[in-house]
């Protein structure tokens, strides 16, 4: 029998009273109790749902369309790509068309997605350096009201403003944002985006998100919760091209953001499965290859450190979600970096998700009502089918409910 001391907080139990559809009971019947979703995030990033719908060349669309059902094979939770400089490179055409199809149908399938980010230095518009500061500022919280606004109800949740512990200092190129942010301040600009984006979307989700996991990100964050911003979520990058961080580290990281009381995202995770990059690489962006390749040895260290990883951080309590980046191989930096080769071929990391998501931490068992049509059933937190014959309800396991539920069957 399996022990579940060390998830206790992501299961729930739950009364239930049976009845048929003339509302007698449905005494001493066995039913299956049949999961259907995690209510935890296992996510991972969705840029090639944006892809599909973007794509005309027929065998394109096929091949990326497999690699949607392999993707959907997994996970309930991804992020879809709003980068300025991309999203909208000529000011007033944004390509809103593709990331509506892209995130509608992920709601269709039952995924929630994430989009990212709304404001960030990198990748950001040329356009908009031909203003001055305040009108940067200005069409920046236009743009966030805009976006929030229109994709309401099918995206809402976003990571708001990306990377700020840099932002002021960033000094590879000029861009708009680190012109605004070395003006306004970190703590004021954090502020003022993400009071639009909730002004925008009361119901959103809303992170702050940064690949600086150090004392420095800390004293924003406390910064801005100080300042009032209204901050739903701390999100953590760990790209771990140089190497996998280790369990120490990243209890260590935990251990220095759960002082917030907030929940936490695992924003961008990467594990690569081929050969390291070297350590002395400063700025990830630098290490530029023609060939990165995967390597089987390199595929059975990945399996094994993201088995662990996720294990750490499905243990703890203000964990809510963890999101892997590139889903293939050859994407960013063109690192062996994805849980699919390049082929859509299945990596053991793959494998190993599936078995620990759908399998160890999946619930479908039978259960059977008693002499006065009640039971109670109990699984990982999320939403359920209870089923008898060809007759199903749906259910949602979210917290220890005493009271009995009325299930019609």
């Amino acid at each position: 029998m399996a022990t579940y001391e060390k998830v206790a907080h992501r299961r729930a139990k739950k009364a239930l009273r049976v009845t048929d559809s003339t509302g007698a009971p449905l005494v001493n019947a066995t039913l299956q109790l049949k999961q259907t979703n995690h209510k935890f995030l296992f996510g991972w990033g969705s840029f090639d749902f944006n892809a599909y719908f973007a794509i005309k060349d027929p065998k394109a669309k096929e091949f990326f369309a497999e690699r949607m059902k392999i993707w959907m094979e997994l996970f309930n939770y991804g992020t879809l790509p709003f980068y300025l400089g991309q999203y909208e490179p000529e000011e007033g055409k944004p390509q809103w068309e593709s990331r509506m199809a892209a995130a509608s149908y992920m709601k269709e399938h039952g995924i929630k997605a994430k989009g990212h980010p709304l404001c960030w230095h990198t990748a950001c518009a040329d356009w908009l350096m031909e203003y001055d500061n305040h009108t940067i500022l200005t069409k920046q919280l236009k743009r966030i009201e805009r976006d929030v606004t229109q994709f309401k109800g099918t995206i809402d949740i976003w990571d708001v403003i990306n990377e700020v512990v840099i932002m002021p200092v960033f000094d590879k190129y000029d861009n708009a944002i680190t012109r605004i942010c070395q003006e306004y301040g970190r703590t004021e600009l954090v502020k003022r985006v993400f009071e639009e984006a909730k002004q925008a979307n009361p119901d959103s989700t809303l992170l702050l998100n940064d690949f600086n996991t150090s004392e420095k990100y800390a004293e924003l964050i406390d910064n801005c919760l100080s300042a009032g911003a209204p901050i739903d979520v701390i999100g953590i990058q760990s790209h771990q091209h140089q190497g996998y961080w280790g369990a120490e580290k990243v209890h260590e990281v935990l251990h220095r953001f759960e002082r917030f009381g907030k929940p936490i995202h695992f924003t961008e995770n990467t594990l690569i499965s081929g050969d390291i990059m070297p350590a002395h690489i400063v700025d990830l962006n630098d290490w530029q290859v023609s060939e990165w390749p995967s390597t089987p040895e390199g595929e059975e260290r990945q399996k094994n450190e993201l088995e662990e990883m996720y294990r750490i951080l499905f243990e703890h309590p203000l964990v809510e979600g963890i999101t892997g980046w590139d889903f293939t191989d050859g994407m960013w930096l063109n690192a062996p970096s994805g849980i699919l080769r390049k082929d859509n071929s299945k990596k053991p990391a793959f494998i190993r998700l599936q078995e620990m998501i759908h399998g160890e931490w999946w619930t479908d068992t039978t259960v059977t009502t008693d002499a006065n049509g009640f039971v109670s059933v109990e699984g990982f937190k999320g939403d359920y089918d209870l089923v008898l014959g060809d007759k199903k309800a749906a259910l949602s396991l979210d917290r220890n409910e005493s009271e009995p539920e009325t299930i019609v069957l």
